[in-house]
């Protein structure tokens, strides 16, 4: 691989290592220990030595969850830089990363910030103050911005150049006739839009918006040999990249703000430019939120969206070659510190990459993928009645696995099909995150103009999503919809859908319980678990756990369903135990967790009591981990593996062997405090022996990996697996691909013909 590595760190003097770490990540060949990735950072927080006889609130025996998460992002990073992933989708691993980073310094950077003005003295789970931790993301962050810019600039860059005919260029780079033509285009289509903001005695610096970007100009008056300041922002709205004319090249672009740094001075006549340097800020998204005193969650969530636009700002991008003067205005004005300023040596904001990714060179990109429709949904009845979803699932739970299996011929089809079925009473549902133009919004709003109730929890305070949720939820209670807009104090992240039939002269309920978002897009780039279900039992919970959401009943009650913060950590920690007793009694212990991120210290504690009993733990974390894995004494029996590739891996799967006779739960919850503490979440237990089969053989398929795994040790270093010599590659989400098509064909599948 051609790469150009970011220079390691002057080596520094031995001091004390602070309890906890941020894992370092490195990708390695078989035997191959000692050589770094590409992207990967320099030098890595070592965790403090674990002391004898700690116990298990010692803050050594836990990672950090902000470097955590961070090196979650290194680990996308990596998929832009390996040559095995194809080119734009390395360009849109890139983008992902730097959108991440965004992310990251909104909600973290942003709440850690809050605690420290607050005088927050609280220490992390492994024992740091905000303002060490601060300190820690700064410096991790500053070698991700350099990694980032290696990767564009001597990595994808030239290779879209050369293989893929997509020429970037800067300005410097153009021919006369070239520049020409863009200056044409300046006049026509930049020019007429641009605000420059003088900032002087008579003008206020002014507000500069969230993640906008900026260009500081530095004028000289000419007459009076004055210098002066202006703010410019850089038009995005027609895109960030603009076509260079009369080019050789099958795609050649330029960065829109080169154009008008190159053409700057013509909004300025009589000044003379000496500086038009780029800029970004990114304000805090972590407001302060007052449940406890809302009266009404929609005004509150307003309210909230309204404060975060002008909410302080947390990180100051800018271009490499600002002039001091310059840099030094904007720390002043946006009250920040010479900490908060990340200097870009390439160009801002590589999220802006993502249209690049889009170009059409199929040639470029993974393979299509389509997905398949469930084996039991393909089956046709004699009559209209048997061929429906409901008869299906009379016959036999239903599970699905996306983007493996077809969002679209299933869950959509039950809403779809409960929409316009003349038997269809009620549908209730859950909406975390989920588009205005959504089939399954337009099948709920068609079921309420044909007169069936339609409930629907929508929860407005989904990050970053509360606008669209807000304009969804006005738009489903204007034709009749019951909207309630969550629970004050609690966000609802559950993924439910319960349909009401009349059969018989009787109520029949028909479910789906969820692992993802009942969003079309994210179907099909994220690896979700479905169950739908006519089972009584989980009919019958579902129906008492809308009555809560909607109504007053705190003290519902459920058979099947697991729902926190009420029950789920009790269940957890109980089977947690269980598997204790089991191998203290001379049976085999045996967990394995499917999650997103792993940091509740309750979890962690029960996991690590389990491992010094001998049970036997494997965990599949996508994201961060707290638990260190491996520690002699107290999680030698835990393993956790890692799994990235081009879908998202966002299942959630808890599995407990209970001696011989397993225990399987789906949901929405991972093992975070948030979700346990703070968060509506639903788990239910997956009762058929053969949809245990199934998912179970999937969680050994992923702890096979040795493509897309990254294996965590208790030094917090991620490596990646490699197939030894001449053993095969076993790429998770490929297998389980070929194995939807295997079993579709065996079925005799045809793609799904949705409705209009």
């Amino acid at each position: 691989m051609r790469a150009e590595e970011t220079p390691a760190a002057p080596a520094a003097t031995p001091e004390p290592t602070p309890p906890g770490g941020r894992p370092a990540l490195r990708a390695v060949g078989p035997g191959e220990h000692d050589e770094a990735a590409p992207g990967a950072p320099s030098r890595a927080v070592k965790p403090q030595p674990v002391p004898p006889g700690a116990e298990l609130e010692h803050p050594s025996l836990y990672f950090n969850r902000e470097l955590g998460l961070l090196d979650f992002n290194w680990r996308v990073l990596h998929q832009a830089r390996d040559e095995r992933t194809p080119l734009l989708e390395r360009v849109r691993f890139l983008a992902i990363t730097s959108g991440n980073l965004d992310e990251f310094f909104q909600k973290r950077v942003g709440g850690l910030k809050r605690q420290l003005i607050a005088g927050v003295q609280t220490l992390s789970l492994d024992g740091r103050t905000p303002g060490e931790q601060l300190a820690l993301v700064a410096e991790a962050a500053a070698e991700m911005y350099a990694a980032l810019a290696t990767a564009w600039d001597h990595e994808l860059r030239p290779r879209l150049r050369a293989e893929a005919d997509v020429a970037v260029s800067d300005w410097a780079e153009l021919d006369a006739e070239q520049r020409a033509g863009l200056t044409r285009y300046f006049r026509d289509n930049i020019y007429p839009v641009l605000t420059p903001l003088a900032v002087d005695p008579g003008h206020p610096f002014p507000f500069i918006s969230n993640l906008s970007l900026s260009l500081a100009v530095l004028m000289r008056h000419a007459a009076r040999n004055t210098m002066h300041f202006a703010r410019l922002k850089v038009p995005t709205t027609q895109g960030r990249w603009v076509p260079v004319p009369n080019s050789p090249h099958k795609h050649h672009f330029v960065p829109v703000e080169q154009v008008v740094q190159a053409n700057v001075g013509a909004l300025f006549p009589g000044m003379e430019v000496v500086a038009a340097s780029a800029f970004r800020v990114t304000r805090n998204a972590d407001v302060d939120r007052d449940d406890d005193e809302a009266e009404d969650l929609l005004a509150l969530i307003s309210e909230e969206l309204r404060e975060r636009r002008f909410a302080p700002v947390v990180r100051l991008e800018v271009e490499r070659g600002m002039p001091d003067e310059v840099r030094e205005l904007l720390i002043r004005e946006l009250e920040l510190e010479p900490s908060d300023v990340y200097e870009a040596a390439d160009m801002l904001d590589h999220a802006e990459c993502m249209p690049l990714a889009e170009l059409d060179l199929p040639q470029f990109r993974y393979e299509p993928w389509e997905p398949v429709v469930p084996e039991p949904l393909q089956h046709e009845g004699e009559t209209e009645d048997e061929a429906n979803v409901f008869s299906i699932l009379r016959r036999g739970d239903v599970l699905v696995h996306h983007p493996y299996e077809s969002f679209n011929a299933s869950v959509q089809r039950l809403v779809e099909e409960a929409a316009d079925d003349p038997h269809v009473l009620a549908i209730k549902m859950t909406l975390y995150r989920t588009g205005v133009k959504s089939p399954v919004v337009q099948a709920l709003l068609r079921a309420a103009e044909r007169g069936k109730q339609v409930a629907v929890l929508v929860e407005v305070t989904a990050r970053f999503d509360e606008a669209n949720n807000i304009v969804g939820a006005q738009m489903m209670e204007d034709v009749g919809v019951h909207v309630t807009y969550g629970l004050v104090g609690l966000k609802t992240h559950s993924k439910v859908t319960l349909v009401v039939r009349l059969e018989e002269g009787r109520p029949r309920t028909y479910c789906h319980v969820g692992t993802g978002n009942y969003h079309a897009k994210t179907t099909r780039a994220y690896t979700d678990f479905g169950l739908l279900t006519a089972n009584s039992e989980i009919g019958r919970d579902l129906v008492n756990f809308f009555h809560f959401l909607t109504g007053y009943a705190p003290d519902q009650q459920y058979d099947r369903l697991v729902v926190a913060p009420r029950d789920m950590r009790r269940v957890f920690e109980e089977r947690i135990d269980r598997e204790i007793r089991v191998q203290e009694s001379g049976g085999t212990g045996r967990i394995i967790a499917k999650l997103n991120a792993l940091d509740d210290f309750g979890m962690i504690r029960a996991l690590y009591r389990a491992s010094q009993a001998g049970v036997s733990i494997d965990l599949i974390v996508r994201g961060h981990s707290r638990l260190r894995p491996g520690l002699p004494g107290y999680s030698d029996n835990i393993r956790v593996v890692s799994i990235l590739g081009r879908f998202l891996e966002h299942d959630r799967i808890y599995y407990f062997e209970n001696g011989g006779d397993p225990e399987l739960f789906l949901g929405s919850a991972d093992w975070r405090g948030r979700n346990l503490n703070e968060r509506v979440e639903t788990m239910v237990p997956v009762l058929d022996p053969a949809l245990r089969e199934r998912m179970v053989e999937v969680l050994q398929l992923a702890l096979r990996d040795n493509r897309l795994a990254w294996d965590l040790d208790s030094e917090g270093q991620y490596v990646q697996r490699r197939p030894a010599p001449g053993e095969d590659e076993i790429n998770y989400q490929e297998l389980l691909m070929r194995d939807a098509v295997a079993r579709s064909r065996a079925a005799g599948g045809r793609p799904w013909e949705l409705s209009v």
